[in-house]
């Protein structure tokens, strides 16, 4: 029985006791298939993204998202908050990685000065060389599992998807943090 369409023959799943009177809008065969395909891309891409950025540049995938962020980003400098956000990852999750690329010697954290636990990330001269090394091979791993076996319009469609599905995320999953959010008073 799948949790997204129950069988005719059996109950829908429950995780819990029911929380609404409203009945569970169950997707239709069109919808499910959707799902599965994109749930692969979300699954899938990112570990084949992975594991060929560990064997080509010896970077995690999501090693190599901070360090591009911060090579585009003005004086490679971004807020923690803000870096976290643009890779969107926890400040946690981004903290212990940050631990990590700096122990490397590829960026370099620093207190900003004020009120408030604000800290920046800074790539360095080796993390921007890593980046350099790295970037065409990462270039030719996404044409390769993602642009090139797309037909016309697919990229505008989604572009046009991710952004309505980014917005819906945004609006109900408070604290997931958006895309650009305001800088928050510490991190």
């Amino acid at each position: 029985m799948s949790s997204i369409t129950p069988r005719e023959t059996a109950p829908p799943h429950r995780a819990g006791p029911e929380t609404s009177a409203v009945p569970t809008r169950w997707l239709d065969d069109e919808q499910q298939n959707a799902w599965r395909a994109n749930a692969a891309i979300m699954i899938r891409l990112p570990a084949a993204l992975d594991a060929r950025m560990q064997t080509e540049a010896g970077l995690t995938y999501f090693e190599y998202m901070v360090l591009s962020s911060l090579s585009e980003a003005e004086d490679h400098t971004m807020r923690m908050s803000a870096l976290a956000a643009r890779t969107s990852s926890s400040l946690p999750r981004l903290l212990q990685v940050a631990g990590r690329l700096e122990k490397r010697g590829l960026l370099q954290r620093s207190r900003v000065p004020g009120s408030g636990r604000r800290t920046n990330a800074t790539l360095t001269d080796a993390g921007y060389a890593k980046v350099v090394e790295a970037a065409p091979r990462h270039v030719v791993a996404v044409r390769e599992y993602f642009i090139d076996v797309l037909e016309p319009g697919d990229l505008a469609a989604l572009g046009r998807i991710g952004a309505a599905v980014g917005v819906a995320i945004d609006q109900n999953t408070p604290g997931l943090g958006a895309a650009d959010p305001p800088a928050p008073a510490s991190d």
